[in-house]
C-alpha cells in the first residue's frame, strides 16, 4: 500500500547535503544520547540520531524533513557503523523519509479499521483540495501518503500529519484540518468528535466518578 518513493538526483543531493554536520545544539544532544548506551555499544544510538538529523534537515528546508544518503553516512561515521547498516535502519521505518516531503507529510492510514471506517472519505478529502497520492503540492505545504496501520484503531479513520494524529476524521473534519494547516494555524489534535482520546464518544460508561476525583470503588465491590 505505501507509495514508491522518488529518490532525487545523487548529484544534486551530495552538492546540496555533502558538508552536514550537527548544528551545535544538535551536536550536544547526540552526544547525550550516544551516552546512553554502554561502551560498544554506539550503534543503538542509530534511530535516535536518524530521527534527530531529519528533523534538523527540516528545519533547514522547513518541512518535516529526510534523510539525504550524506546525512545517513554522516551518522554511520560518527557511531563507527557501515554506512549501509544505517540504511537498512532508515528503510525499515516508514517514520525515516527517504525523499523530500513538504511541511506538513499527511500520511494516512489505509489499513481495514480506517478503510471500514471512512478512509476513503479521508483521501477524497485530501484529493479534492490539491493533494496528490505520493507527491508534494506545488506550494511544497503538503506532501500526501497513504501508509500502513499506525495504531489508533478505536479512533479509526485517522491520520498523522507531521509528529501529531488527527483521529475519528469524516470529509468535512479533513477538509477543515487541511484548510487550517494551509492558512498557518493548528488545528484541534487527538479525535476530532466528543471524546477525550480513545473513551467513549460523549465521555465514559463506566467508572464515571473517575472523571473528577482518584475515586476509590473498593467499598462498593464488597
Amino acid at each position: 500500500m505505501a507509495d514508491a518513493i522518488h529518490i532525487p538526483d545523487e548529484a544534486e543531493t551530495r552538492a546540496r547535503w555533502g558538508a552536514f554536520a550537527w548544528t551545535a545544539e544538535n551536536a550536544a544532544h547526540a552526544e547525550k544520547i550516544i551516552a546512553r548506551y554502554p561502551a560498544g555499544r554506539q550503534q543503538s544510538a542509530v534511530m535516535p540520531l536518524l530521527d534527530l538529523a531529519q528533523r534538523q534537515v527540516g528545519a533547514e528546508t522547513q518541512t518535516q524533513g529526510w534523510l539525504p544518503v550524506p546525512v545517513m553516512e554522516y551518522i554511520g561515521r560518527q557511531l563507527d557503523m557501515p554506512y549501509m547498516r544505517v540504511y537498512e535502519v532508515a528503510t525499515f521505518y516508514t517514520m525515516y523519509n527517504l525523499a523530500p516531503v513538504g511541511r506538513y507529510h499527511v500520511q494516512v492510514c489505509g489499513t481495514t479499521p480506517c478503510m471500514l471506517r471512512g478512509s476513503d472519505d479521508v483521501m477524497a478529502a485530501c484529493k479534492n483540495k490539491g493533494l496528490i497520492k505520493g507527491s508534494t503540492t506545488p506550494d511544497g505545504l503538503f506532501t500526501l501518503t497513504e501508509v500502513e496501520c499506525l495504531g489508533a484503531c478505536a479512533n479509526a479513520p485517522m491520520v498523522q500529519i507531521n509528529d501529531d494524529n488527527y483521529e475519528d476524521l469524516t470529509y468535512d473534519s479533513m477538509s477543515a484540518i487541511l484548510e487550517t494547516l494551509a492558512s498557518g494555524g493548528q488545528p484541534k489534535i487527538g479525535p476530532q468528535i466528543d471524546r477525550q482520546t480513545s473513551a467513549p464518544e460523549g465521555g465514559p460508561t463506566t467508572l464515571k466518578e473517575m472523571v473528577s476525583e482518584n475515586h476509590d470503588y473498593r467499598g462498593e465491590w464488597a
